[in-house]
């Protein structure tokens, strides 16, 4: 799917976050990334094969 030399990771890649963006809506929270990631303001992710990552969550008794 990538035409960047040199490519962009691809979506199983473990570094699939450092692919270029192709499309970005800040107001909806989401954006696209060149490797068919979609990538969320709450840092989730939706991989092109439909698999879910869901964002990091701390429990409230965790100190930050």
């Amino acid at each position: 799917m990538c035409l960047h030399q040199p490519p962009c990771p691809s979506a199983d890649a473990s570094d699939h976050d450092s692919a270029r963006l192709v499309a970005t809506h800040p107001e909806q929270g989401w954006s696209l990334l060149c490797n068919g990631v979609v990538i969320f303001a709450d840092t989730g992710e939706l991989l092109p094969d439909g698999r879910a990552i869901p964002a990091p969550r701390t429990s409230p008794d965790q100190s930050t």
